[in-house]
């Protein structure tokens, strides 16, 4: 039976700030340390279920990651927080021992510390220091969110591994790149498994930000992939991970904290892969986690930081007591009284509350008041998923959400999320082609801090989309948060592709340089990195998350190349590509080479598809008459099996038709535009015929739509 433990409050945090230092001396209990983004380290313990500092330093830049370190095989107690580009320690007593100031140019993002050896990683570049001496260095192709070395006593070497964006694992050696691991989605977190690499000191457990989790071993030539978990209950993606025996089965849990505030503890039950045992939901997302014995001896807690800074303790203590025979469950002496002290907080608290407000309002109505602006933190996460090819929008905020308004200038569907509790209401928008495409308001209900959104977009149609966020704190003030849609907004980067498919090229060459081809492909696709390449070339692989369709793009210094099996895709490119040189008044010599073969396989690719969602509009269409014949009726023994089952699951596909709105009329306009580009290229315009197709679709075979697009 778990339970909460303790509640505390720092500031906002950042993923991986968050220890517990080992326990010291004959008392079992361990101490918590925890760094904000108002740059305060806190050490506390908990004494009779109250916090009590041990020592806390004054604000100052915000820390962005801390670790702890020590000689090896010694107890791993002090100490490292980095904040900007520099590196401080600090002892188990508050004492700074060490400031080292890098010679990073950027902000460090991600660190690691094994005995002497600092690993730390700014946005593309890492750098290994030894007794603060530079050491190696080595630039990554794409960014860097986290590093790891495997433990030097169990390999005898050196070998930091990075989890970087592009879904790569890179496994270095000294400044060199030994090899690459392809894992399932963008590795956001990494951890030794079992906290010490395993028997071997090789596996590596990484999270993505698409929620997977995976173990990998990372050899001396090859890595061994051991065990990968899908996301199959669309769970957010994966801040933190920590190995700890909560069950005290002699066999460590695995605990996973993700970003929509799910914890969850997975068990080894055999030696294949995890199961899980255990989930608890948090309101806002968990930034750090531990296991270990923090609130009472003898008893172990999950701690979790969120985002805001609230750290809250699980606890395996009971908090009900068994009461004489026959009698139910009763709350302990302990819990009542911590519940009783809890309210008194509260109450306390909102007198305080109380009276600031009202010396505020006073004080604001005085002819010498000046108002200030109020800053406040937001988290935002806007990412593609490859499941259903829509966008999510994830906003976090420090305080409580009041209103987001959303604003595009490129039309976008919003989809249902059944997370979503705020009320949603539409403007109209001008007819204007450059002005608003939506207008939506979204009114959070009281203590809302974390609101998610769905968008799905149209290819081709390329601008911004902008979130205006309102929390509910005095003077009202609004933050504005912008996201590009892209031209191929729906492509996703992949390991490799199909090459066997029949695919369609456009070559670019002209005078520009490898920077100016590169900056025009990161305005044209998702997730590719804003710094140019290493390297003389790149090229890159893409999936169209709607069609399953690919892309090809392999560009160099004047020269650019992009193959896929879908002709519209070229067509944009095409389109886009010459629109940015014209800009920058860049010549092109622009040639392409179309397969017609293509274009049958993309329709091949796209019927199934059109095929089921007019099935589920015509089924869904006949729900209301079915429902009416049934209370006519009083039965449904009458009707054809067909419409009985249509009766027996119309409430799933109510709610898959509502998730899916105008999913039918982007279907039928990827078919008008494969129609008018297959044409486009041969210099013919066919838009006079676009009704006949359209009429030609209704229920329309796979076979004849294929002849009407070789006839025309």
């Amino acid at each position: 039976s778990e339970g909460c433990a303790f509640l505390v409050q720092v500031g906002v945090t950042a993923q991986k700030t968050m220890r517990l230092l080992p326990a010291s001396g004959r008392r079992a209990t361990q101490k918590v340390v925890v760094g904000d983004q108002d740059g305060v380290l806190t050490c506390f313990g908990i004494k009779k279920g109250e916090p009590v500092t041990v020592f806390k330093t004054l604000p100052g830049p915000k820390i962005a990651r801390l670790e702890l370190g020590g000689a090896l095989n010694t107890p791993q107690e002090k100490i490292f927080v980095a904040t900007g580009s520099e590196v401080r320690g600090f002892t188990k007593r508050g004492k700074q021992f060490l400031s080292f100031e890098t010679n990073l140019t950027e902000d460090i993002k991600a660190m690691h510390i094994s005995g002497a050896d600092l690993f730390l990683c700014a946005s593309y570049i890492y750098n290994h220091y030894c007794d603060c001496k530079d050491k190696h260095y080595y630039l990554s192709r794409d960014k860097i969110n986290d590093v790891l070395c495997l433990p030097v006593d169990k390999v005898n070497c050196i070998t930091p591994v990075l989890a970087c964006q592009d879904r790569v694992l890179r496994v270095l050696q000294g400044s060199d790149l030994l090899y690459e691991v392809e894992v399932p989605g963008p590795p956001t977190v990494l951890a030794l498994n079992n906290g010490d690499g395993g028997d071997s000191g090789e596996e590596i457990v990484y999270g993505t930000s698409d929620g997977k989790l995976g173990l990998v071993q990372i050899t001396g030539s090859a890595p061994v992939p051991k065990w990968e978990i899908k996301n199959e209950k669309k769970r957010g993606g994966i801040l933190c991970i920590d190995s700890f025996d909560i069950l005290r089965d002699g066999v460590k849990e695995l605990l996973v904290g993700r970003d929509d505030g799910v914890l969850e503890i997975y068990s080894f039950e055999s030696a294949d892969d995890p199961v899980l045992r255990y989930d608890y939901v948090l309101s806002e997302s968990i930034s750090s986690i531990q296991g270990g014995c923090v609130g009472k001896d003898g008893y172990d807690e999950v701690l979790a930081c969120t985002y805001s800074g609230w750290l809250t303790g699980l606890t395996t203590e009971l908090a009900y007591r068994e009461g004489g025979s026959g009698e139910e469950l009763k709350l302990s002496q302990d819990m009542q009284s911590k519940i009783s002290s809890l309210r008194n907080e509260v109450e306390h608290l909102q007198m305080k509350v109380l009276g600031e407000r009202e010396k505020y309002q006073q004080s604001s109505q005085s002819s010498s008041a000046v108002s200030s602006v109020p800053a406040f933190s937001v988290n935002d996460k806007f990412t593609l998923n490859d499941d259903d090819a829509s966008y999510s929008l994830i906003l976090e905020v420090q305080a409580a959400i009041d209103i987001v308004l959303v604003q595009s200038d490129v039309p976008v569907d919003l989809l249902d999320v059944d997370k979503n509790s705020a009320v949603v209401s539409f403007s109209n928008c001008d007819s204007d082609p450059n002005g608003n495409c939506l207008l939506a308001t979204y009114r959070c209900q009281a203590n809302t801090t974390r609101l998610e959104l769905k968008i799905r977009s149209i290819e081709g149609r390329y601008g911004t989309l902008q979130a205006y966020v309102t929390p509910r704190i005095q003077p009202k003030t609004c933050q504005v948060y912008q996201y590009q849609i892209k031209p191929l907004s729906l492509h996703q980067r992949t390991h490799s592709i199909d090459h066997d498919r029949p695919m369609n090229t456009l070559m670019l060459r002209g005078q520009f340089s490898f920077a100016e081809i590169h900056s025009w492909v990161v305005f044209c696709l998702p997730e590719v990195p804003e710094r140019t390449p290493p390297g003389e070339s790149v090229t890159f692989y893409f999936q169209n998350t709607f069609l399953g369709t690919q892309l090809e793009s392999t560009y160099r210094l004047g020269e650019g190349c992009f193959k896929s099996d879908n002709i519209s895709t070229i067509s944009i490119l095409k389109d886009v590509l010459s629109k940015e040189a014209t800009k920058r008044k860049i010549n092109l010599n622009i040639s392409f080479d179309i397969n017609e073969e293509s274009v049958r396989h993309t329709l091949k690719l796209i019927h199934p598809k059109l095929e089921y969602q007019q099935l589920l509009a015509k089924k869904v269409h006949l729900i209301d008459a079915l429902r009416e014949l049934q209370v006519q009726e009083g039965n449904v023994d009458f009707l054809v099996p067909e419409y009985r089952r249509i009766l027996e699951e119309a409430d799933q596909l109510l709610e898959e038709y509502k998730k899916q709105p105008a999913h039918l009329e982007r279907l039928y306009g990827m078919i008008t535009d494969l129609f008018i580009d297959k044409f486009k290229f041969r210099g013919t315009n066919v838009k006079s015929k676009v009704p006949l197709l359209l009429e030609l679709l209704d229920g329309c075979e796979q076979d004849r739509l294929i002849a009407f697009f070789e006839a025309a």
